[in-house]
């Protein structure tokens, strides 16, 4: 989905509405159950993926998960930014 995509959708939708991520996965391999986690959307996160494609992820999950994931991802870029 491309950002004007996701935009257009959202445009739509009342302005004081809340998002939410629901990932979908099956409950165990081979089996046609299915579980739905939802979360709410903590904030967003642009990435570049392997094929160097700018892509933009909506960050969202358990509130200790996400704050661990942020941190580790500034203190990922703050590494790289001073050479050693």
């Amino acid at each position: 989905m491309r950002v004007s995509e996701l935009i257009d959708m959202l445009r739509d939708q009342p302005p004081d509405a809340e998002v939410e991520l629901a990932v979908i996965a099956p409950v165990a391999d081979e089996s046609e159950d299915i579980t739905v986690d939802r979360y709410s959307v903590e904030g967003m996160l642009p990435w570049t993926d392997d094929d160097d494609e700018l892509v933009i992820w909506l960050v969202g999950g358990e509130d200790d998960d996400v704050e661990a994931f942020l941190d580790a991802i500034e203190s990922d870029h703050a590494d790289h930014d001073h050479p050693h």
